[in-house]
């Protein structure tokens, strides 16, 4: 599962990806810096396997990862082919969700691809292009439905249906994902038109460092632009958090934290709302060799969850036995939950919760 990075040239994103996932991918004053899409597996920050480690005291510990992608910047005319638009529209294609950074900053000495400083410009050159390229792809699935509907497939003709809802949404200015499926058949058709705007998308407000608490103006007018899109806004200076990332110890990072007003990196809430945009989940397991965290979906049985570990647990699931992350903090070891009549048996059917702590019976 992977979240890309998608802009403007210039706003940021280059400098934003390096500080989620440490690497040092090539970020300059000038359009088109990125070229190839850069890929990071970046952890994500939880306290709770913290926790578990101090309770555990285990040999290693192994966070949760999700993938962040640093893609090309679009611009006006990518969805004709403008720009790197089909290579842009290709790798965005392949992302799962989008984090899209708007700059709400002004600094005459980073230059501006269209002159002057509007997030609300800015984020509607980006909605156009995609807008586009999906109608295109609308259309051309259009053609081959209409055809078959004709002949009276009932199918096709619901097909059709949706497609044209589909059309007139785009027509309007507006994204697949403001569509609403009217049934499962509907959702699963949405899902297999791969449509670019149907991804799910979190906002990153770029800012001044003076600005990253309480945010700015620029900030407000996304706020209000996007208040019914079901979408989130992160406010984030990148500048100051790339001066985190160079900084050697804990402290330092805390004390430019302090000074700054806020508890922790911005980075560190993106990337976790980046992961809940993907509609991940976490559990743990806990024992003296390793703790550590998996990434399932939310909604997966414990036979999935499983799975995840290999797949012969899935395929010899006999049963879960669970803890609730809480009830393991509270009580302090697995043997105190269990004497405490706090450890559940639970079979295939079993929703896995965010922040269980698991152990898998199976047989191969």
């Amino acid at each position: 599962m992977k979240a890309g990075i998608v802009g403007l040239p210039n706003v940021g994103k280059s400098t934003l990806f390096n500080c989620l996932s440490n690497a040092k991918a090539q970020s300059a004053n000038f359009p088109f810096c990125t070229i190839e899409p850069n890929i990071g597996v970046v952890n994500v920050p939880d306290p709770r396997i913290v926790r578990l480690e101090e309770l555990v005291k285990p040999e290693r510990v192994q966070m949760a990862t999700v993938d962040i992608v640093d893609i090309a910047g679009l611009v006006k005319g990518a969805s004709k082919g403008e720009g790197l638009g089909n290579q842009f529209l290709g790798n965005i294609r392949e992302c799962n969700a989008i984090i899209h950074v708007l700059r709400c900053f002004d600094n005459d000495n980073i230059v501006h691809v269209d002159g002057n400083v509007n997030p609300i410009r800015d984020k509607e050159t980006i909605d156009i292009e995609l807008q586009l390229k999906d109608l295109e792809t609308v259309e051309k699935r259009l053609e081959k439905t209409n055809r078959a509907a004709k002949t009276g497939n009932k199918e096709a003709q619901a097909e059709k249906a949706l497609l044209d809802r589909i059309r007139e949404t785009l027509l309007q200015g507006k994204s697949a994902r403001t569509v609403v499926a009217q049934n499962q058949d509907e959702a699963e058709l949405m899902e297999e038109f791969q449509l670019i705007t149907l991804k799910p998308v979190l906002y990153v407000c770029n800012v001044d460092e003076a600005s990253a608490v309480s945010g700015n103006k620029y900030v407000e007018q996304v706020r209000e632009l996007v208040k019914d899109e079901n979408a989130e806004v992160i406010v984030l200076s990148v500048g100051a958090e790339a001066d985190i990332t160079e900084l050697e110890s804990y402290e330092e990072r805390q004390m430019f934290l302090q000074d700054m007003g806020l508890t922790e990196p911005g980075s560190a809430v993106l990337i976790r709302a980046a992961y809940k945009l993907l509609n991940l989940q976490t559990y743990f397991t806990a024992g003296v060799k390793e703790v550590r965290a998996w990434t399932i979906k939310v909604g997966d049985t414990a036979p999935k969850a499983a799975g995840v570990i290999h797949t012969d647990f899935e395929k010899g699931f006999i049963r879960a036995e669970v803890i609730s992350f809480d009830d393991y903090s509270n009580y302090g070891s697995e043997a105190k939950v269990k004497e405490a009549g706090k450890l559940r048996v639970e079979g295939k059917e079993y929703i896995v919760k965010d922040g269980d702590v698991m152990h898998f019976r199976f047989n191969v």
